[in-house]
Parts: C-alpha cells; structure tokens; sequence
C-alpha cells in the first residue's frame, strides 16, 4: 500500500500561520489532499505540545491518530527549530527538522530546551545554539530522533544557503555528521537539480509542504510503499535506506520563491549568468542581489548533468489542482469560484493527488471539463510555461501560453522597499 508523507509543516502557534491550522483541520485536508502521514509541526510549543498530548493517541509505535477522527491519517512528531550562530567568524542561520519517535522523548526535548530558550515565543523557536550542539543534545535524549537540514538550499535559513550556509554537512555538523542521512530539498529545488553534486549521492532527499495554513499540505511529500501499516522505525529505515521509499511528490522548483537571483523591491530578477556579470549587484539599487538556489546549486555542482544516484527515489512535478482550475477560470486560485470547483472534484475524484497522478484523462473528462483533462497530462509531461521565483516572490507555472500571468509584486510594497533601499545608500 502506498503512504503519502508530509512531515514538515506548522500550527497555528507559529508565526504568520492560519488560525485554523489545528489537528482537526490539518486532519480533515490532509484526507482531501491524499495524505496518509502528517507532521505535527511545533511539537516545542507547550501549547501545541499540549494538544498533542490530549487530543492525539497511539496507532502505531510512534505515529498517531486523532481520538476524535475516524480518520486513517496518521500523525508523526515533527517540529523545526532555527540555529542562530556564529562559527568559522559567519553568522549561521540554519533551520532543522526534528522527528521524534514519540511523546515522552518530545517531553524529554522540551524539557531540556525549555531550561534554556524560550519556546513560548514561536512555533519554529529561535535558539542561540550551534547546530551540532543541539544534534548532540537531541542524541543523548534518544538516538532514535531524527534531525533533517530543512529547505536546504534557500538563501536566508538553510545549511547550504548563498547568505549563512555551509559548503558541507561536515563543515556544519563536524563528527556528528555521520548522524546526518537525509536533507530536504525545498520547493525552490528538487532532485534533479541536487544530482548534480555527486556529494549529496550518500543523503536521502525528501520533500515536505512547509505548510503554514492546512490548504497548503501536500505541496511537496514523499510517497512510501509498505505491506501494513508503518511505525515510526519503519518510515525512518526507508527514509535512510531508501527502501520502500518510491518517490518524491515536488513543486516545479522555478515555483519556488527563491529559485533564481534577484530584488523584489526592484521588481528585478536574472539567472545565474546575467548575476556573475553583474557581479552580485542589483543594477536598480546598486545593493548586493538575494542570490537564488540555482545559482547556490551550480556554485557547488561538479556535475555538468543530474546523475541520479543508485537506488534513490524518483520525483514527479505537479502544480496544485487550485492553481491549474484559477489559469483555466482566468482568476485568482483563492477566489471562491476556484474553491467550490476544487471541492467538487475532490467529491468526484477522491482526493487532488488522485487527480494529479492517477487519474486517465478519461476519468478527469468524466468528473470535469477537457481542458483541465489537457492541463494535467501536460503537467505529467513536464510541458509547463515557468515563469521563476526570486528574493521571496512565488514563481509561476502555467500550462497554456494564451493565459494572463498573475500579478506576483504589489508594486506598492516594492516601492516602499525600493525607496527604503535607496535612502540606505547615503
């Protein structure tokens, strides 16, 4: 049976998050999504832990369901925590998620944590602490936790990052390094730009949503094969062995929103080659340019081609059902037109990754119009406009050329930015 596994994503205690990004709501899209596994996000908020606790019981050895659910979705204890530090005379801000085999080992975190930082301030806590001292710190609670570089490749927070990151996972983690076998890549990459560094051949890549509101789940997963129902140890062991691990559900990676280099503030954007002659400065401001995962990416390639490893997961691109309905309709994807067709299919065909990766284009025609029919065989086919994401600012795909782009700067907020910038110049 396959299992569809989201295990980074955020509550309701974090910041900028919907308020309804509660275990009910998370459970009721994670079932319109077709998610068979969800991170809890935020297990070191007390608040959050707090309703874990209560509202959460055991399934399997160390995933859990919701009590009040006849649900089939399982739960796993996740959370992501921010290492703001100095080392090697650089500012380090890396994001890392954290599993947790089960709820007395995330007491145990919380309680070793909470001695030291604050973890009532945000869902995703900020902790004055090098990376590989809290590896140590989880280790020594249990070795069964699982630490994972987050968004490993975006410019502000990750190991790797253009603004803080390291050139190795040895650099950052240094003897525990070991400990580390999986990393994620981040909706503004995906494995097949990864395989162009034949260092990361020895790490598992896995991709989650990141998702800060529950319609957001599933924007990336991993998808798992299992003859019964898994445990914690079991999705870990496919995860590090990458058996029974199938594949990799990713965003086009130019929709992510630091794919390529750029302002936002400046409305500007280029690739990789067009910054090296610019020398990494804005020509609007004159500022340094946010530079982007690909150009990170080809910083560290030693591959002119992906190779993709032995016996790593596949990966397959969507676009989010919303997005395809919102181009076809000529409207916003959080317009109400958009969200009553959505609903209505996800009636008709089960749930969107059913409609996104399985479903004939018959079946599609069967429950909806030709063109979305045509739409998703030509996102199965890769056969997709890009238009990419730079310095913050979502990318877009689109499947046809005959529609309008949607507006992606409010020229207002970038004025403002652009002038702010300016006056910081003198």
């Amino acid at each position: 049976m396959l299992y569809i596994a989201d295990l980074h994503i955020h509550s309701k205690y974090s910041r900028a998050t919907s308020k309804s990004t509660d275990l009910e709501h998370l459970t009721q899209w994670a079932e319109i999504k077709g998610i068979q596994i969800l991170g809890t996000g935020d297990f070191t908020h007390p608040l959050w832990f707090k309703e874990i606790s209560t509202k959460l019981q055991p399934a399997t050895d160390g995933l859990y369901k919701l009590k009040s659910a006849k649900s089939p979705m399982r739960f796993i204890l996740s959370t992501e925590l921010s290492c703001i530090y100095t080392k090697n005379d650089k500012c380090r801000r890396i994001h890392l998620v954290v599993l947790a085999p089960d709820i007395a080992t995330v007491e145990k975190i919380n309680k070793t944590l909470g001695a030291k930082y604050n973890l009532k301030s945000d869902g995703r806590p900020i902790l004055g602490l090098d990376a590989k001292e809290l590896l140590k710190i989880l280790l020594d609670i249990s070795p069964d936790i699982v630490m994972v570089p987050a968004h490993c490749w975006t410019p502000w927070f990750s190991i790797f990052g253009s603004k803080s990151g390291f050139n190795s996972v040895e650099e950052c983690f240094e003897e525990l390094a070991p400990n580390i076998f999986a990393l994620e890549t981040g909706l503004s990459s995906d494995p097949l730009m990864n395989w162009q560094w034949s260092y990361l051949d020895k790490y598992t890549l896995i991709s989650n949503s990141d998702a800060h509101s529950p319609g957001k789940l599933g924007r990336e997963a991993n998808v798992f094969e299992f003859s019964k129902e898994p445990a914690y140890t079991d999705l870990m062991r496919a995860i590090k062995t990458r058996k029974n691990f199938l594949y990799t559900i990713e965003f086009f990676p130019e929709e992510g929103k630091y794919h390529i280099d750029g302002h936002r503030a400046c409305n500007f954007q280029c690739e990789p080659a067009q910054t090296k002659k610019l020398k990494g400065i804005c020509p609007v401001c004159h500022r340094p340019l946010t530079v982007g995962v690909l150009s990170r990416v080809a910083e560290l390639a030693d591959r002119a081609k992906p190779q993709r490893p032995k016996g790593a997961p596949d990966q397959k691109s969507i676009i989010p059902l919303k997005e395809i309905i919102a181009e076809i309709e000529g409207v916003m994807p959080t317009s109400k037109r958009v969200d009553a067709k959505y609903h209505d299919l996800i009636k008709k065909g089960k749930n969107e990754f059913n409609i996104l990766l399985n479903l004939s284009a018959e079946e599609i025609k069967s429950i909806s119009e030709p063109k979305l029919a045509e739409a998703i065989m030509k996102m199965r086919q890769g056969n997709v406009i890009k238009n990419p994401g730079y310095d913050g600012v979502f990318g877009q795909i689109k499947v046809f050329s005959d529609t309008p782009d949607i507006k992606r700067v409010d020229p207002l907020l970038a004025k403002k930015i652009k002038d702010k910038n300016q006056k910081a110049l003198f």
